[in-house]
C-alpha cells in the first residue's frame, strides 16, 4: 500500500513540476513521430528530446514513438499521412510545404538569409509564426521550427569554383518548384527524388549530385558516393515540425500547452546540436576523402545574378506581401 501511494504521489509531483493542470487533463496517448533522416542526426536528436520532455511533462501519458529513415515514406507521403490523420507529427523542410501553402516557398529563396542567427530569428519572432498559422486550414498544425543550417552542393564530377562549373550536372533536388527553377537557372538538369532514394542513386550515377546541409551529407555517408563538396550557403535549411490537425483538435488546453513547451524547448536543443555536428561533419567530410571549394565573392555575385529572375517569379508566386513582410524583418534584423 505504503508503495502504491508512493508511486501515486510521485506522479503527481511529477505533473506539478512541469506545469500540467491536473492529471484529468492528460489522456495517454501514442505519438507517431516521422523524418526522412537516420538516427544520429540532429533532427533525430531534437525529436528524440521533445518525446523526452513531452514524457516528463505529462507524468509518462504522453509518449512518443519515433520513425527516423523515412521508413514510413516520402516527405510528400509524410504529409499526406498527416492530413488523413494516421501519423500524427513529422518534421520536414519548410519550403517542401509550398505544395500545401504557396508562401512557404520563401524559406527556400536562395541566398535569403546572411546567417544562422537572423534566420532562427525569423522564424521565432511574428513571421514565422504568422506561417505556421497558415497550415492550419491544410489540416496541419505547426509547433516550431528546428534547423539544419546552410545546404552545400556535392557532385562526383568536377570542383565547383566558378558559376559555369555547375552546368550539366546532373543534380537531386527537394521536389518543388523553386529547387527545380533555380538548379535550372544555373545550366544544371534537376532531378526532384524523395530523400530516402538519393545515396542509391548518387552509387548508380543515376545523378551527379545533390544539396543538403553538411550534417545530413556526412551522416548520410554521401562521402561514399561523392567526391567533391562546396561550400555555397546558397540556402537555409529551415525544418517545420507539424503535428495533425485531427490529434491537435483533440488536444485538452492543458495538453495542447505540453505540446507547445516541448517543441520549443526541444528546438533550443536541437539547433545547438545541429550547430555543433556541421563543423564537426565538415572535419570529418575531409577526412574522408572529400575535396572541399568555394565560390569567390565575385563567383557568388554572378550565381545571385544569374538567380534573380527565378526569386523574383517565386516571389510573385508567393505572394507580395509575404516577401515584402520577411524582407522588413530581415531589415529590422540587420540594423
Amino acid at each position: 500500500m505504503k508503495r502504491l501511494f508512493l508511486k501515486a504521489t510521485l506522479a503527481a509531483l511529477s505533473l506539478a513540476a512541469f506545469g500540467a493542470a491536473t492529471a484529468q487533463d492528460i489522456k495517454e496517448r501514442t505519438i507517431k513521430f516521422a523524418t526522412q533522416n537516420p538516427k544520429g542526426h540532429p533532427l533525430v536528436m531534437g525529436m528524440e528530446k521533445f518525446a523526452e520532455l513531452l514524457a516528463a511533462k505529462s507524468g509518462g501519458k504522453l509518449q512518443v514513438k519515433l520513425f527516423p529513415g523515412g521508413v514510413l515514406g516520402g516527405d510528400a507521403q509524410n504529409v499526406s499521412a498527416l492530413q488523413g490523420g494516421t501519423l500524427e507529427m513529422v518534421t520536414l523542410n519548410a519550403g517542401i510545404l509550398a505544395s500545401q501553402v504557396k508562401e512557404f516557398a520563401v524559406f527556400d529563396f536562395p541566398f535569403m538569409f546572411g546567417s544562422a542567427q537572423e534566420a532562427d530569428a525569423v522564424v521565432d519572432g511574428p513571421f514565422g509564426q504568422m506561417m505556421l498559422a497558415k497550415l492550419d486550414a491544410k489540416n496541419l498544425h505547426g509547433l516550431t521550427y528546428f534547423d539544419l543550417g546552410f545546404r552545400q552542393l556535392t557532385n562526383s564530377k568536377r570542383p565547383l569554383t566558378k558559376a559555369e562549373d555547375i552546368a550539366g550536372l546532373k543534380l537531386r533536388v527537394i521536389p518543388n518548384a523553386i529547387n527545380v527553377d533555380w538548379v535550372s537557372a544555373l545550366g544544371a538538369n534537376p532531378t526532384p527524388m524523395a530523400f530516402p532514394e538519393v545515396y542509391a542513386a548518387m552509387e548508380q550515377k543515376a545523378i551527379d549530385g545533390q544539396e543538403n546541409p553538411l550534417s545530413v551529407i556526412n551522416i548520410n555517408k554521401f562521402y561514399e558516393v561523392q567526391k567533391y563538396l562546396t561550400l555555397s550557403n546558397h540556402q537555409y535549411n529551415h525544418q517545420a515540425v507539424l503535428v495533425s490537425q485531427k490529434l491537435w483538435g483533440a488536444l485538452s488546453n492543458d495538453e495542447k500547452k505540453l505540446f507547445s513547451d516541448a517543441a520549443a524547448e526541444a528546438a533550443k536543443y536541437q539547433r545547438q546540436v545541429a550547430s555543433e555536428q556541421t563543423g564537426q561533419a565538415l572535419d570529418a567530410l575531409k577526412k574522408a576523402g572529400m575535396q572541399v571549394s568555394e565560390f569567390s565573392p565575385a563567383e557568388l555575385a554572378k550565381i545571385r545574378e544569374k538567380l534573380k529572375p527565378v526569386i523574383d517569379k517565386h516571389a510573385a508566386i508567393a505572394g507580395v506581401e509575404t516577401v515584402t513582410a520577411l524582407h522588413a524583418e530581415l531589415a529590422k534584423l540587420r540594423k
